[in-house]
């Protein structure tokens, strides 16, 4: 609110506003204030009196809040005829009949859906959508060449093995290679194709995960000929593998008659996760061995005697699987911690290979199986997790009888897309060869992406059209 200049209705004089009073003095009957100040546009300047009155200044505020487009003190040569020559320029007319007389009107720099042609409604609902879509497209190509720089160079895999990110390098695939075929069995052209074929799988998959990979010779089988630890050599190669990758957390051992159905899930999403939903610790869940458990001994502590432990999935170090006749280490999962190394150990004593190999007819297998039931500390730190998570059969793997009747614990499924299959005991009658050749066409088909899909469909109509015309 503007203070009002009135004269003050005092006889003294003053403002009449609060808080400009002062004092003041009536010269010629009009008040203002009684200092007077220098002006040298005013009652003459310098030679003049120098006194400023109450018209003076009145007139001087008119003329400054006025309007100078109708009352000008100039009056030059272009003062004079700027208006004449402004209103004798071309106008142009558009067209659109909009009235802009009013200042809030629509249609004044903004769409005006509601007047003009059909043409002109839709050229404007045309550039307000493309003003919007503009950004937006731009985002969405940075978006879409993010996405195809980030998978079509290495940076999903190294984003995929950092240790802060995807985390691919604390697991290393450790695989039987059995390049020299044994003792002294050597390949034939279906072994090397057998070989091939895995290590190209578990190649390809590590890679995709950032994962390591660590093939060994299993030729290297003939130095422990002599002291009958052939097939016992696994245990030897985890502790060689846990040196050679110190900064690694999880290893994972695979035979060579294996294949990875599914390389687009990681061994994260399909175990670790969720590690505490996809094993058990309590061995009664499914027991072929019918090995009593918990422990019932008074002389051990409560974590010993619990059927599961102490329940944390910290605590678990091995993870094994169970097939139908018991432990199976075609496929596990070994953790680095001091418990591991002292299993190891035990497991590595010349008192289980020398006095037992000609008993235990799957060697190592049946030595975790023996510590396991006769050591409870074995107890507090194994897990088992189900057999079709990451060691599926095919048909046959466990006995004649399920050739026709196939057991849904063990046996491979189709439909439920499992992880890995593993032709344990191909080599006991049954073709090793030909079961990995199906296996690995089978998840070729399963894993093909939507342009191999479509031109499949295409090729089998063709096919349908073809032998229905020539029939």
């Amino acid at each position: 609110m503007s203070l009002s200049r009135s004269p003050s209705p005092r006889a003294e004089g003053g403002w009449a506003s609060p808080g400009l009073s002062s004092d003041f003095g009536s010269t010629g009957g009009t008040f203002s204030p009684r200092k007077a100040y220098l002006d040298l546009s005013v009652n003459g300047g310098a030679s003049g009196s120098g006194t400023v009155t109450w018209a003076n200044a009145r007139a001087k505020t008119d003329e400054v809040n006025g309007y100078p487009s109708f009352s000008t003190r100039k009056t030059g040569f272009f003062s004079r005829h700027a208006r004449r020559i402004s209103s004798s320029l071309p106008q142009f007319n558009l067209g659109l009949k909009k009235d802009y007389s009013e200042r809030e009107k629509l249609g004044r720099g903004r769409p005006y859906p509601y007047s003009g042609s059909w043409s002109d409604r839709m050229r404007t609902f045309i550039g307000s959508m493309g003003r919007r879509m503009r950004m937006r497209g731009l985002l969405v190509m940075v978006l879409i060449l993010s996405i195809i720089l980030f998978y079509t160079t290495p940076l999903h895999y190294w984003y995929r093995r950092a240790f802060f990110l995807g985390g691919g390098s604390k697991f290393v695939i450790v695989l039987a290679a059995n390049i020299g075929g044994g003792v002294m069995d050597w390949k034939g052209p279906r072994e090397w194709a057998i070989e091939r074929d895995s290590v190209r799988n578990k190649r390809r998959y590590a890679k995709r995960w950032g994962y390591e990979l660590e093939i060994v010779d299993m030729s290297t089988k003939k130095k422990y000929a002599h002291e009958w630890r052939e097939s016992w050599e696994k245990v030897d190669t985890m502790r060689n593998c846990m040196r050679k990758y110190p900064k690694a957390e999880w290893f994972w051992w695979l035979d060579l008659n294996t294949f990875i159905m599914e390389p687009s899930i990681s061994l994260q999403s399909q175990v670790f996760n969720e590690l505490n939903k996809n094993v058990y610790r309590d061995i009664n869940q499914y027991n072929p061995l019918n090995i009593t458990h918990p422990p019932t001994s008074e002389f051990l502590d409560p974590i010993s005697r619990s059927p599961s432990g102490d329940n944390k999935t910290s605590s678990i170090d091995l993870i094994v699987p169970q097939d139908c006749a018991g432990f199976n280490l075609g496929s596990f999962l070994l953790r680095r911690s001091a418990w591991t190394d002292r299993l190891l150990d035990i497991w590595w004593d010349p008192v289980l290979y020398e006095q037992k190999h000609m008993e235990w007819e799957h060697k190592e297998q049946d030595a975790l199986e023996h510590m396991y039931n006769a050591q409870p500390w074995i107890r507090t730190h194994t897990a088992f997790i189900q057999q079709r998570k990451i060691n599926s059969f095919p048909k046959g793997a466990c006995g004649d009888d399920d050739k026709t009747y196939p057991d849904k614990r063990f046996h491979y499924s189709e439909a439920d897309r499992d992880f890995l299959v593993n032709m344990a005991g191909c080599e006991w009658g049954r073709d090793c060869w030909g079961e990995m050749y199906n296996f690995r066409e089978l998840s070729n088909k399963l894993n093909r992406s939507a342009w191999e899909k479509f031109k499949d469909g295409i090729s089998e109509r063709w096919k349908k059209i073809f032998k229905r015309k020539k029939s």
